[in-house]
C-alpha cells in the first residue's frame, strides 16, 4: 500500500468511523431488553409479541448478510457504508411520527436489514486498514469494544428517558442524529485502495453461497453462532433467573445486567493488548472453558453464585466473538471479505434469535422457570469449549492464516 496516497491520518479517520458506527448501531439494538416491557404495557402485548423487537431485527440482520454482503465487495466499503447509513437514518428517525406497534415493528426490521448492509461495509474496511492477521484480530477487538460502550449507553439513555417522562422511541431519532454525523465522515473520508478481485473468484450472491460450503467460514460461522447463542443467555434471560434474589448479593443482582455489559466492553479493550502477545487459539479455549465452569457452577449451586459468577463471564466472553470474527474473515482475500463477513453475520443474528427462543420455550415447557434455558446455553457454552478446544490442539486454521497473510497483508507494504 502506497503511504504517500493513503497516510495514517486516513486510516485513523477510517478507523473512527468504524468505531461510532458500531457503538450507534449497538445503542438500539442492546437497548431492546429495557424498551419491551415498555412496549408490553403500552399496547398491551404478551412476551412473544414484544419480543419481535428483539428476534425481528436479527432476523433483518441475518438476511442482510447472507443476501446483501457481497455488496461491500461488489460495489466497494463506501458506496456500501452510506448506503446502509441512509437507511439506518431514515428508518430511525420516522421513529418520531409512529405510534402503533407494527409501524415500529417495520421499522426495526428495516433498520436490521440497514445494519447488516452498513456492518459488512464497516467489517471490510477493518481489513483493508490493517497490516496484518494480527493487528486485525486487535482492530476488531477495538471495534466490539466500542459496539460493547453503545450497549451500556442505549439502555441507559431509554431508563433516564422514561423517568422524565420521555418516550422511548426518542433513542431512535437520536441515534438518527448521530448517524447523520456518520454519513458526513463517511462522505469525506478517504477510504484504502481494494486489491481486484481474480478472475477465478467473481463476486457475487452465488459466490456468497458457495462460502458455505468453505469448512473455514462455516467453522468460524459455527463459533460465532455457538458464541452468540452463550452470550444471549446472559443479556436477555439473566435479569429473569436472578429476578427476586434475597441474599447477601441482592444489590448485585438488581445491577447484574449492567456489571456484565461493563466487563464486556472493558475486556474487549483490554482483549486488543492480549491477542498481540499472546496465541489466539490458546486464549480462546481457555476463556471459553472458564465460561462453561461459570455457568455449571450456577447452575449446580444457584443463588449467590449466580449472581457473582454469570456477570463475571462478560469478561472472558469479550475476546471470543471479535476474535472468530477477525479470523474467520482472515482466512480469505480482502476482496472477499464483505461476503464472508455477510456469512458470519447471518450465523451471528440467527444465534441471537434462535439462541433466546429456545432458551425461551424451553424455560416455559417448565413452569416459565428461566434455570431451564440456562441449561440450555450450558449445553451451547460446553460445545463451544469442545470447539475452540479441537481449534488450539489441531491447528486446521495455521496454514490458511499464513497463506493469506502472505499474499494479502504484506503486499507493498
Amino acid at each position: 500500500m502506497n503511504e504517500l496516497t493513503y497516510s495514517e491520518r486516513d486510516k485513523r479517520l477510517i478507523r473512527w468511523l468504524t468505531f461510532v458506527m458500531f457503538l450507534t448501531f449497538a445503542m438500539t439494538t442492546d437497548a431492546v431488553g429495557v424498551i419491551i416491557p415498555e412496549v408490553m404495557k403500552q399496547f398491551d402485548l404478551g412476551m412473544a409479541a414484544a419480543g419481535m423487537l428483539h428476534y425481528g431485527p436479527m432476523v433483518a440482520i441475518a438476511l442482510a448478510g447472507i443476501f446483501l454482503g457481497f455488496l461491500a465487495d461488489r460495489f466497494g466499503r463506501k458506496t456500501t457504508v452510506l448506503l446502509g447509513l441512509g437507511l439506518y437514518a431514515l428508518s430511525s428517525f420516522l421513529f418520531i411520527v409512529g405510534e402503533n406497534f407494527g409501524f415500529f415493528l417495520s421499522l426495526l426490521l428495516v433498520s436490521g436489514l440497514a445494519i447488516g448492509v452498513f456492518k459488512t461495509g464497516a467489517l471490510s474496511l477493518i481489513g483493508d486498514i490493517s497490516k496484518s492477521n494480527q493487528e486485525h484480530t486487535a482492530n476488531m477487538n477495538y471495534v466490539e469494544g466500542f459496539f460493547g460502550v453503545g450497549a451500556i449507553i442505549g439502555p441507559l439513555v431509554v431508563t433516564l428517558l422514561l423517568e422524565n417522562g420521555v418516550a422511548w422511541k426518542w433513542l431512535y431519532v437520536m441515534a438518527s442524529i448521530l448517524c447523520v454525523l456518520l454519513i458526513v465522515m463517511a462522505l469525506f473520508a478517504k477510504y484504502p485502495p481494494r486489491l481486484a478481485e481474480s478472475g477465478k473468484e467473481k463476486v457475487s450472491l452465488r459466490a456468497t453461497f458457495a462460502m458455505l460450503k468453505d469448512p473455514y467460514a462455516l467453522g468460524f460461522s459455527l463459533g460465532a453462532f455457538l458464541y452468540v447463542a452463550t452470550e444471549a443467555a446472559i443479556y436477555v434471560w439473566m435479569p429473569s433467573l436472578v429476578q427476586g434474589h434475597q441474599g447477601a448479593l441482592a444489590g448485585v443482582a438488581a445491577y447484574s445486567l449492567s456489571i456484565f455489559f461493563m466487563f464486556r466492553a472493558g475486556g474487549r479493550f483490554l482483549g486488543a493488548w492480549v491477542m498481540a502477545r499472546f496465541n489466539w487459539a490458546a486464549v480462546l479455549a481457555l476463556f471459553s472453558l472458564v465460561i462453561l465452569l461459570c455457568f455449571v457452577a450456577s447452575m449446580f449451586w444457584g443463588g449467590s453464585v449466580t449472581v457473582l459468577l454469570l456477570p463475571l463471564t462478560g469478561i472472558f466472553m469479550s475476546v471470543i466473538y471479535p476474535t472468530l470474527n477477525s479470523k474467520g474473515i482472515s482466512c480469505f482475500p480482502k476482496h472477499q471479505h464483505g461476503s464472508v463477513a455477510g456469512v458470519i453475520l447471518f450465523f451471528t443474528a440467527a444465534g441471537a434469535a434462535l439462541g433466546p427462543l429456545a432458551m425461551g420455550a424451553l424455560s416455559d415447557a417448565f413452569g416459565s422457570d428461566a434455570r431451564y434455558g440456562f441449561l440450555l446455553a450450558t449445553v451451547f457454552s460446553a460445545l463451544l469449549f469442545v470447539g475452540l478446544l479441537f481449534n488450539w490442539i489441531h491447528r486446521p486454521t495455521e496454514q490458511r492464516l499464513s497463506e493469506v497473510e502472505s499474499s494479502q497483508y504484506q503486499q507493498g507494504e
